[in-house]
């Protein structure tokens, strides 16, 4: 694999240890994850898991996305919900949330970026939605829970967190459990951090505000820092996503950088998420994108990559075929004795 004369200087200067990746031999058990190509469930159905997010409960992770398969009826929104043990098969457990135009939004209702959030508190499970009219004009955050992850979900409220109109929605929960939401806001050019309230019903306070003009944020935590992604306001198209950092959510947070070859448009993808899997020899931080199909929603496609992260920089390979061993928290590029990003 070879990369640009750009990358190979951003990433010889980074601490390997924290992408993690680790020899193949040690992989050599787990399934491949092949970013970019048709993803199937335990039925051998295309994954139906659009701009989604990852819930982990004890050994298991819930995968939560928009189901946009060709077969719903177009009157109704709907939130598939998966599990897996491994990140690579994932078993179809339900579509966890069927929804019949919210807020009397019509047929053109708007209903994207499912996140799922676990509340101790009150033992229910929370699903945070971008709800909006065909126009894009009503912003606002959607509101359903559940007593169990799979749901279903029964829908309850939307508002404007922070009295701030929402789109693109992204989720972050911190070491400590913390919950926060990230939103971007049209108007005031950039997106919110916010935490939520321990009852996961709402935004309790704004933690800080990046003011540049993305969406699709996404948020980790690794080596002391916080990585903040996101993408440019190009709608469908893809663009140069980029980063910064912040020793605390708090901010203050570093000007942005690219985190692939601008030419490359981020390997066609879109950022929706970043999943941190830590293990007994490493910890891997996975890019989670979305390759969107805007006339073919059904196929749009998953690009999922272990980035190289550390010391206040990150960069995202080339997608290529990869493994991932969850309980060392390894991964590598398939076919390569060593990473090749070493």
């Amino acid at each position: 694999m070879q990369l640009s004369r750009v990358g190979r200087i951003l990433i010889g200067g980074l601490v390997m240890a924290a992408c993690a990746y680790g020899y193949a031999a040690e992989a050599s058990k787990a399934k491949v994850i092949r970013p970019g190509e048709v993803w199937v469930d335990d039925r051998g159905k295309e994954i139906q898991a659009h701009g989604g997010g990852i819930l982990r409960m004890q050994d298991t992770y819930y995968w939560f996305g928009e189901d946009r398969s060709q077969s719903n009826d177009p009157a109704k929104r709907y939130v598939s919900c998966y599990a897996s043990k491994d990140l690579v098969q994932w078993k179809f457990l339900r579509q966890a949330l069927v929804l019949e135009t919210p807020e009397n939004l019509g047929s053109g209702a708007v209903v994207e970026r499912p996140k799922v959030f676990y509340s101790a508190a009150t033992k229910k499970f929370v699903m945070y939605l971008h709800v909006d009219d065909a126009a894009y004009k009503m912003a606002r955050v959607g509101v359903a829970v559940s007593d169990r992850v799979d749901g279903p979900y029964t829908y309850v409220k939307s508002f404007r967190p922070l009295e701030q109109e929402s789109r693109d929605i992204g989720q972050f929960i911190d070491d400590d459990g913390s919950a926060y939401l990230i939103f971007e806001s049209r108007p005031t050019h950039g997106f919110f951090i916010a935490k939520l309230s321990d009852d996961r019903m709402t935004v309790e306070r704004q933690m800080s505000f990046v003011e540049a003009p993305l969406e699709g944020g996404a948020i980790v935590h690794y080596g002391g820092l916080y990585y903040v992604i996101g993408s440019h306001l190009t709608g469908w198209n893809p663009n140069p996503n980029v980063y910064a950092t912040a020793p605390s959510l708090a901010g203050p947070w570093t000007a942005i950088k690219d985190i692939a070859p601008p030419e490359t448009n981020t390997y066609e993808s879109q950022s929706s998420m970043l999943l941190k899997v830590a293990g007994t020899k490493g910890t891997t931080v996975i890019y989670m994108g979305d390759r969107w199909k805007p006339k073919e929603l059904w196929d749009s496609r998953y690009v999922w990559m272990p980035l190289a992260i550390g010391e206040g920089k990150l960069w995202l390979p080339p997608p290529s075929p990869w493994t991932l061993d969850i309980k060392t928290g390894l991964a590598a590029i398939v076919g390569t004795e060593k990473a090749p990003l070493r």
